[in-house]
């Protein structure tokens, strides 16, 4: 018969192998093992750390003036969400003008035109008949043009 102790002590030291296996390491005694491991999760860490800054740097050389829209379905109507990381005079006009061309008619909305621009509305169709057929990926394509168009148009590199 196989006492406790012995099972306990064969499964301490199967799962010190595999930690040192894990790890890479080639230590013997169980203390380097727990001293490579720690040594090991803090280049992990290092790793991810670095990782999320080149993540977080890659973000920032994206162009933050190119609009982002989403447009979700609703029961009755769309949910328009619009960020840009710029905001000019008229980009709210051209906006609202897109949402006129679409047949949209604004119930409520959110807007923020102070250094970067955020519009969240929700809008309904005028002509139940053209509420029907408009879908959100037809919505989100005909603002994000509006918006891109303007954007164009208004940039001081052109």
């Amino acid at each position: 018969m196989v006492s406790k102790e012995y099972k306990r002590d064969s499964s301490l030291r199967e799962k010190f192998q595999l930690l040192r296996s894990i790890t890479n390491s080639h230590a013997e005694s169980e203390t380097s093992i727990i001293e490579d491991a720690s040594k090991y999760i803090k280049k992990l860490k290092h790793k991810v750390k670095k990782i999320n800054n080149e993540t977080t740097s890659e973000q920032y050389f994206c162009d933050p003036t190119d609009p982002m829209v989403t447009v979700e379905t609703l029961e009755k109507g769309f949910m328009i969400n619009i960020m840009s990381g710029k905001n000019e005079p008229g980009m709210l006009v051209c906006v609202l003008e897109a949402f006129e061309d679409l047949g949209l008619e604004v119930v409520e909305a959110r807007v923020s035109c102070t250094e970067s621009f955020s519009l969240h509305a929700m809008g309904i169709s005028n002509n139940d008949d053209i509420g029907e057929n408009m879908d959100a990926e037809a919505v989100k394509q005909a603002v994000s043009e509006a918006v891109r168009t303007w954007s164009d148009s208004h940039d001081p590199k052109v």
